[in-house]
């Protein structure tokens, strides 16, 4: 966030304003990403400028409020309160006001090409579930509410915020986390797993063998409209902003069905296509599974003509352990076959380290440094291993609903911003 001057240039002034007046003020700031002081010293400025009092603010409730202004302009605005018989009070909320009308909250910036991330790995168990549930979550948040991330791009800091001594997890860093604004845009989440696990993680059900199911559309054989198998998720939290794709057990034949469908590696796309419009994310919870399916996953996430590089792709989720490692290997591997094969450009979005546990020792420690050391991809996100995310799975709630203040949400909310 920006200042027009240093702090050291500024007075600390102390007056009241009601707390709605002053929470619109807080996220508006942030929104616009300057500092409270610099907003609250653009709307005096703007108020003594007007040749007569805007409308009265409802100042009933008024608690204290203080801030940092110019030198002489605190005094200059008692001057003009008293000139125009209104109270300091008043004044202030007006100015504030006029400051919030002449900068109203910014549109939701929305990509022209429906974004398409494809969260992945070969190994099972490494919470590729956890990870695009968290990360749809974040990016489904309020733009008007704001909502502790953790901005440190440094590793560093991320792991000191996630390290527990003595079993008990250690504050952060002030510094390492800042309230900001929810993304607020419109996410599908896709269960391609035949598991199940994120449709009932999420509190749905999975859908029936002998009904309609994403696999019948990508194996040519629809029963109705894909649209209508979405269900929404957690509407009180995320205002129907965010949605969910379920899986069915049919999803385990998808690969033999696949083999006899041509241009099978686009069957996911053309079972998608007809829901991007209604969309700005789309994300694929991939099964830990290198065959068709993720084949056609892969493909799914390439990059579109038109689209800027890093804008789809693949999210790799690992964990802090050697067979990871492995894994990844013959993932990339499968993504690299495919890019050659088809002759297309797939990214990579960068590779989340998920439930990790300083605790366990050198390996932990060791195989995280051996992730941070691959530089591209880079490590995007750090997720420590937690109960939170435990107790929201047990629950069926997302997790940035459950525990919306937790370690493992603020770095999900990282995680998207890294992704974004």
């Amino acid at each position: 966030m920006t200042s027009p001057t240093t702090p050291h240039d500024r007075e600390k002034v102390v007056s009241k304003l009601p707390a709605w007046l002053r929470q619109n003020l807080k996220v508006r700031a942030a929104q616009h990403g300057i500092e409270i002081q610099a907003a609250v010293e653009q709307g005096i400025r703007a108020w003594c400028d007007l040749a007569a009092t805007t409308a009265a603010v409802d100042t009933s409730g008024a608690d204290s409020f203080s801030t940092f202004l110019p030198p002489g302009q605190w005094e200059d605005f008692r001057v003009t309160c008293a000139d125009r018989r209104v109270s300091l009070i008043q004044g202030l909320a007006q100015s504030i006001q006029l400051w919030l009308d002449s900068n109203p909250a910014p549109d939701v910036t929305r990509p022209e090409i429906t974004r398409r991330i494809i969260v992945c790995n070969q190994k099972g168990g490494v919470g590729k579930t956890a990870i695009t549930a968290g990360l749809g979550e974040a990016l489904a948040e309020d733009s008007n509410t704001l909502h502790s991330v953790r901005v440190s791009k440094a590793l560093a800091k991320a792991l000191r915020a996630s390290e527990v001594q003595d079993g008990v997890e250690r504050e952060e860093d002030p510094l390492d986390v800042e309230n900001l604004p929810g993304p607020g845009l419109q996410v599908l989440l896709v269960d391609f797993d035949p598991q199940c696990h994120l449709t009932n993680q999420l509190g749905a059900s999975p859908l029936p063998l002998n009904g309609d199911s994403l696999t019948n559309h990508m194996a040519g054989d629809p029963k109705g409209d894909l649209r209508d198998l979405i269900v929404s998720i957690d509407d009180d939290t995320f205002a129907g902003r965010l949605h969910l794709l379920p899986a069915c057990n049919d999803a385990f034949l998808l690969d033999v069905r696949l083999s006899a469908v041509r241009a099978r590696e686009a069957a996911l796309e053309r079972a998608l296509a007809p829901l991007e419009a209604d969309y700005d994310v789309i994300i694929v919870d991939c099964p830990p599974s290198l065959g068709l399916s993720m084949d056609a996953a892969a493909y799914y996430g390439r990059r579109r003509d038109g689209e800027k590089p890093g804008q789809s792709g693949a999210l790799i989720v690992v964990q802090a352990e050697d067979s990871s490692a492995d894994a990844y290997e013959l993932l990339t591997t499968q993504i690299d076959d495919l890019r050659n094969d088809l002759q297309i450009d797939i990214d990579y979005l960068g590779i989340a380290v998920n439930l990790y546990d300083s605790r366990r020792g050198y390996i932990a420690t060791s195989s995280l440094q051996g992730w941070v050391d691959i530089k591209d991809p880079r490590v995007v996100g750090l997720i420590g291993d937690l109960k939170e995310q435990k107790e929201a799975v047990r629950v069926k709630k997302p997790l940035l609903s459950y525990a919306p203040k937790s370690q493992q949400a603020i770095g999900m909310r990282a995680l998207a911003r890294e992704v974004l």
